[in-house]
Formats: structure tokens, C-alpha cells, sequence
């Protein structure tokens, strides 16, 4: 008889086998059980799963014989000189080998309170021995049928949960990444500081700002269409072109010039159909004048503190999403900064969350919000994302949080 190897992956490439592991102190029963199944095996052929057959006359042997098994379906009598039936049912379900393995119980007796009994200790059939041979064998063939595909399921949820756990890994891995080329604060000669928070998925948020020559200083954010780590490559390979000035030549100096070749560079048919949004601006110290340009993103805003109030103006951006449309014209707006303005640039993930069922924050929520906030601190950021996290449904953003606050001067 060939002996049983056990439930693992390998076995589903095969046609399904019943292993079948009889419990009863009487051979005759063994016997009987043993021909029936032989008899069923034979006259099925190819069509039918093959049954391999294990008989154990001692009770105290079941438990661990089914272990180092692991049948598919369990026959187990109640009846025996040296185990309690019923008590054998609740040790097969207090080990892990045979937690989920179908037990099929035989009894003598056709007793209602037997069979409630049985199914309260786990028992998931039960039979009057012996019955025909032909029920029998259906319900062994049913039941094990029912645990294999449990075990396949569970098998294919264990393998989608190492996947998920590696996905994870590399999400994580390509958020420090991102995180990694993000700009230090700057001090000199503006004041500008950041948050950046990945979403549970990795969003496309770049952004970076650097001094262009002593009168110009630029700054920008970007957000890649999408989730994942393609759109954060993206993001990368957009923010490393602006930075190396790799973009066909374009003038730093000139929104609307760099918003034209990184459009040229990144056409959405040779990227995977992704796509991003940008603002993008230079502020002219001599000048106090800020030149922005912008595609699909949303608008920046200039935040100027009053007797009255804080003063917001939004500075909005007609330009489509960078990589859609080729060869279209940018435009380069320009804005007048008052002494001690604040610029505050950020990506849609710190608005597009939900005040209530139904309702959007939107840019008028973060612009109201910041607008009340002590934008001389970089904390009135922490006090957004805060605002942002209690809007936000489950522990992890749905999108990448980020927020860059300059102080011009």
C-alpha cells in the first residue's frame, strides 16, 4: 500500500487523491471499509479521484497516525476499548495537522443526542455502520473533495499574502527612496520647509526647489498619475531632469520653457500611458515677482498676513497634465509678492479627502485651513497633515500627502 506524503502544494498538480484513515478497533469494519473503497477505486478508473486506504485499531494511535497522514477525511468510530470516539474527535480538532480535516463518525446506533454530541465536539458527518457501499464512497468523495479545495484556497490566500507582503516591501522601499532625494529645508536665501507623507500604496509626489543664480530661486511639485512604483520612477526620473537640467535645454528661468520640454520628454505613450501634473515657479528676489507655470495641477497660493486676516491668492494654472497633449504652448504667469508673503505649494492628496460621506475637502477646505494656520512655523504642515490623517479612512493616506511652505522674504 502506497503510504501517504501528507497535504503540501505539490499534490494539486496531480489528480486529487482521498486519503481515507479508518479508526475502528474492529478488523472485519477495516476490512469491509478497505474492499468497498478498493472496489470503488477500481470500477471508476481515470474518472474518479484515486483513494488510498489507512487503518488504525488502537484509539490511542488516531491522533498522531493522523498527523503524520494528514487524510483527507477521518472515519472515526465512537465505540472503542481504549478511546472515547467523542474525545478523539476533539483532540483530531485541537492539532493544527488536522484542525480542518473532515471527520466522518460511525456508530452503531442512530441516537439523536450521539449525533448532536459529535457535530458539538467537530465532527462534520455521521454515519450508522456500515451503510451501502455506494454512500459510502459518495460521501468520502464529497468530503474530501470540500477539504482539498479548502486547502487550495487557503494555499493560493497564503501565496497572495507573501505577495502582498513582498509588494509591501517594495512600496516601503521605493517610498525612502523618494524620500531620499527630497530636498533639505532651506534656510538661505528663502525659508522653505516641507512635509511628505507616502500613501499606503506609494503616490507619484515629487517636489524640489534649488537656487537658479543669486536673484532666482525655483520650486515646484509634481504628482505622477497613479500608484505604485512606476509612477514614483516616474516622479523620480522627472525630478532628476529638471534637477541636472536635462531637459532639452530648457531655461530654469522660465516656467513655461520647462513645462515645454518636460512635456516633449515625457509623452504618455512611451511612459505607459502615466502622465503627471506640475507647478512650477521661480521667484525673483530683485524683483519680488514670481513667474508660474503650470499643467493640470492644482493652484499654489500666496498667503499674506493683514490687520484683517490672512489674504489668500490662489495662483491658478491653465496648462494641461505634462505628457497628454504634444506639442502644446505653456504659459508663463507672473505675480506680484508682497514682504513677508508665503508660498504654499502642495499636491492633491492633501485635499482630496472626504469632511463627511459624500463631500469633498477640496481647495477651498485646505485653502480656508491655511489660511487660519501661523504660516511664520513649519508646524501649521504638521497641523494640515494632522487635518488631512483625521479625514482620512483606515490608518495609512490614500494618496501621497505633500505640502511645501515658502516664506519669501
Amino acid at each position: 500500500m502506497q503510504p501517504a506524503t501528507g497535504i503540501d502544494s505539490g499534490a494539486f498538480a496531480a489528480p486529487e487523491t482521498c486519503v481515507v484513515l479508518l479508526v475502528d478497533d474492529q478488523l472485519i469494519i477495516g476490512e469491509a471499509v478497505r474492499r468497498i473503497l478498493a472496489t470503488a477505486a477500481a470500477s471508476a478508473g481515470a474518472r474518479q479521484e484515486g483513494i488510498r486506504f489507512h487503518f488504525c485499531q488502537k484509539g490511542q494511535e488516531a491522533v498522531a497516525m493522523a498527523a503524520k497522514l494528514q487524510p483527507t477525511v477521518i472515519l472515526q468510530d465512537l465505540v472503542m476499548p481504549d478511546a472515547d470516539g467523542l474525545e478523539l474527535v476533539k483532540q483530531y480538532r485541537a492539532q493544527a495537522a488536522t484542525v480542518l480535516t473532515p471527520i466522518v463518525v460511525l456508530s452503531s446506533k442512530e441516537e439523536g443526542t450521539t449525533k448532536a454530541e459529535a457535530f458539538a465536539r467537530g465532527a462534520n458527518d455521521y454515519i450508522v455502520k456500515l451503510p451501502d457501499p455506494t454512500e459510502l464512497v459518495a460521501r468520502i468523495r464529497y468530503h474530501s473533495r470540500g477539504y482539498l479545495s479548502l486547502v487550495q484556497r487557503n494555499l493560493a490566500f497564503e501565496a497572495l499574502r507573501a505577495s502582498q507582503a513582498a509588494l509591501a516591501n517594495e512600496l516601503n522601499k521605493a517610498a525612502q527612496y523618494v524620500q531620499s532625494l527630497l530636498p533639505e529645508p532651506m534656510h538661505s536665501p528663502l525659508t522653505i520647509e516641507w512635509r511628505f507623507v507616502p500613501s499606503a500604496s506609494l503616490g507619484g509626489d515629487c517636489f524640489d526647489y534649488f537656487v537658479i543664480d543669486d536673484d532666482h530661486v525655483a520650486m515646484y511639485v509634481l504628482d505622477v498619475c497613479g500608484h505604485g512604483v512606476g509612477p514614483a520612477l516616474l516622479g523620480v526620473s522627472a525630478m532628476n531632469s529638471v534637477r541636472s537640467s536635462g531637459i532639452g535645454g530648457a531655461d530654469l528661468r522660465d516656467p513655461s520653457s520647462v513645462l515645454s520640454k518636460l512635456n516633449a520628454a515625457f509623452p504618455m505613450g512611451t511612459h505607459g500611458g502615466m502622465f503627471f501634473t506640475i507647478w512650477y515657479g521661480v521667484f525673483e528676489r530683485s524683483t519680488r515677482k514670481l513667474r508660474y507655470s503650470g499643467g493640470g495641477h492644482p493652484p499654489a497660493m500666496i498667503l499674506e498676513r493683514g490687520a484683517t486676516g490672512t489674504t489668500v491668492r490662489e495662483l491658478e494654472c491653465p496648462g494641461p497634465p505634462i505628457g497628454v497633449v504634444p506639442d502644446v504652448d505653456f504659459e508663463t504667469l507672473t505675480a506680484d509678492v508682497p514682504r513677508d508673503a508665503v508660498l504654499f505649494i502642495y499636491s492633491d492628496g492633501a485635499f482630496e479627502v472626504f469632511e463627511s460621506p459624500g463631500k469633498i475637502w477640496g481647495v477651498e477646505g485646505i485653502r480656508e485651513f491655511i489660511s487660519k494656520q501661523d504660516t511664520g512655523t513649519p508646524a501649521c504642515l504638521d497641523e494640515l497633515y494632522r487635518k488631512v490623517k483625521s479625514m482620512t479612512v483606515g490608518e495609512v493616506l490614500g494618496d501621497d500627502f505633500s505640502a511645501v511652505l515658502a516664506r519669501l522674504g
